[in-house]
């Protein structure tokens, strides 16, 4: 680094002063924290962002949002290249840079990353940033800030994407480094006309009435309705009705997919004339997306379709159209596409189990977006989903290109048919669905649409299989770190004998099964447990507890 940068970073940093007595890590969701912590962070994650464009050569993406925290949070996350999460081993860096103390380290620092990483800061293709926030007030003053980060690094390019769903930056990220449209139009665009080619090939048979049809959607007072707006005027199929959509509502207050996802209950603005109504839930930024109904006999209270049941519904819909296109043996064009389903230790078991009995390939990964989005590459079709609504599916380009191939090849010689018109709605899903993170807006079109295609209610879709009653809880220990788990953390190998104790406790239980885990955070032991009651389901997880507190607890210390 030269010295008239260093001397432009000492300069432009000494107005940022990091607030004192705060450490703060970077984790799946970047870097979160009480919006007024946050200005000196934020304005490192700028020059962050530069120095991971210049070298990997391409455009990196800086979206300035806190998610499903509340109105007065804020966080700040970079986007790769992919349109995926910041590479794990910049975490560290990331760290580092956001906690220097002052002015001279945070230069050093830089110097030394630099250096060590051999990144061109002269000469080479300029930095691009892709800039975005969401509907946050105190998102206004932190772009600003991460503009000045940026702007210390000579050369650097910004793009000032405007208001945006936290998918929406990643996916135009993305579109960039391919060379495609990557503005808000074009994302608009891809997703309403791939929804309509999905719309198109709906078998006449499953035309639902028009009760049916109707959706009702809570933005949680955030960016997601906003967006919903600008999708539903392109659409003439869709009819759909977007409560707390911003307009006076606070941001994930009482409302949003975390909110009725975890407490299971109504959010604000709905009420007993939507009973019978399909309702859904985007969280603050629209990254998250749930679906529920009223009950009518319960006040208050919902019946969830979570992450899982999306997962299922994914799932089966594609592995149908695989099959439609592989219908006739002996053509010599069939491809045996290899579809794995991606789930973690918390996916309720009686999903796992209805995705088995369907024939569909479940694996596990530890828990972490980070995990289940690696894993999903490693198939022709990947499908992964969280409980709590994120999730996406990943097609691996050779199958795209095969699918192309296939699809050209079959309108000329059977146009129409079963096996073309399979192929086509496998295409429209590839565009439709956002594969460089999880959509609420292209995953709720998806469903819209699979539920059309099926002839299915929510109550039907709903009815795939009923989740076993599950609890879990957190057991305060010494140190969680003498926790270590293997078999995507469902078995633990230390320390010994706690892993046969629990195996002991879960056996007295039928279709029981527990696992415990290491919080990442603090020195706390989680417990999932789950059984055909809710009351076994309670009483096994506090007697795992109470395992973990005899062997990781304070008293076992003394």
């Amino acid at each position: 680094m030269n010295e008239r940068q260093k001397l432009i970073l000492l300069e432009s940093s000494s107005r940022f002063s990091p607030p004192l007595g705060v450490k703060l890590s970077y984790g799946t969701a970047g870097f979160r924290a009480d919006a007024s912590l946050l200005q000196s962070t934020v304005y490192r994650v700028g020059i962050l962002a530069v120095l991971r464009s210049l070298k990997t050569q391409s455009v990196i993406g800086l979206m300035i949002t806190a998610s499903h925290n509340k109105v007065s949070d804020n966080g700040v996350k970079v986007a790769d290249p992919s349109g995926g999460m910041l590479c794990q081993d910049w975490e560290p860096f990331s760290d580092a840079l956001a906690n220097a103390p002052d002015s001279l380290h945070l230069v050093q620092l830089i110097d030394e990353f630099v250096k060590k990483e051999n990144i061109p800061l002269e000469g080479a293709r300029p930095a691009e940033i892709l800039l975005g926030r969401d509907t946050r007030p105190s998102g206004v003053s932190l772009l600003e800030a991460a503009k000045q980060g940026i702007s210390t690094i000579v050369g650097a390019i910004m793009i000032d994407m405007g208001v945006l769903t936290t998918p929406q930056l990643h996916w135009m990220v993305r579109a960039r480094n391919k060379g495609t449209g990557a503005a808000e139009v074009d994302y608009v665009d891809q997703l309403s006309s791939s929804f309509r080619c999905l719309m198109d090939q709906i078998p006449e048979e499953s035309r639902v009435d028009k009760r049916s049809d109707k959706l009702i959607v809570d933005g949680a007072n955030g960016v997601g309705g906003e967006k919903l707006e600008l999708l539903k005027k392109t659409m003439n199929d869709l009819d759909i009705e977007i409560r707390n959509s911003g307009k006076g509502g606070v941001l994930n207050e009482e409302v949003g997919a975390d909110y009725v996802q975890k407490e299971k209950v109504v959010p604000r603005g709905f009420g007993a004339s939507d009973v019978g109504i399909r309702c859904a839930s985007l969280d603050g930024d629209a990254d998250r997306l749930i679906y529920f109904s009223l009950l009518s006999n319960v006040k208050n209270k919902v019946c969830l379709v979570d992450g899982d049941k999306i997962l299922s519904l994914f799932a089966v819909f594609i592995k149908e159209q695989l099959s439609l296109l592989n219908k006739f043996e002996g053509d010599g064009q069939s491809y045996k596409a290899r579809l794995g389903v991606i789930q973690t230790a918390y996916a309720n078991g009686a999903s796992t189990d209805y995705l088995k009995r369907s024939g569909l390939e479940v694996v596990f990964t530890p828990t972490g977006v980070k995990y289940l989005h690696e894993k999903a590459t490693e198939y022709d079709i990947g499908i992964y989903f969280e409980a709590n609504g994120h999730g996406t599916i990943l097609f691996s380009d050779g199958f795209l290109q095969w699918l192309h191939s296939r699809n050209n090849e079959l309108a000329l010689t059977s146009k129409g048919s079963t096996q073309q018109k399979a192929a086509l709605r496998l295409l429209a899903v590839s565009n439709l669905i956002n594969q460089a993170v999880g959509d609420a807006l292209s995953g709720l079109l998806l469903v819209e649409a699979i539920l059309r295609h099926m002839g299915w209610s929510i109550h039907r879709w709903n009815e795939l299989y009923h989740d076993l009653p599950s609890r879990q809880l957190k057991v305060k220990v010494v140190d969680r770190t003498a926790v270590i788990t293997t078999n995507a953390e469902t078995v633990v190998v230390k320390p010994p004998g706690i892993q046969e104790a629990i195996n002991d406790e879960t056996a007295k239980y039928p279709q029981g099964r527990c696992f415990i885990r290491p919080s990442g955070t603090e020195d706390v032991i989680r417990v999932y447990a789950e059984a055909t009651t809710q009351e076994a389901a309670d009483n096994l997880a506090n007697s795992v507890a109470k395992i973990v507190d005899q062997f990781l607890g304070f008293g076992c210390s003394s």
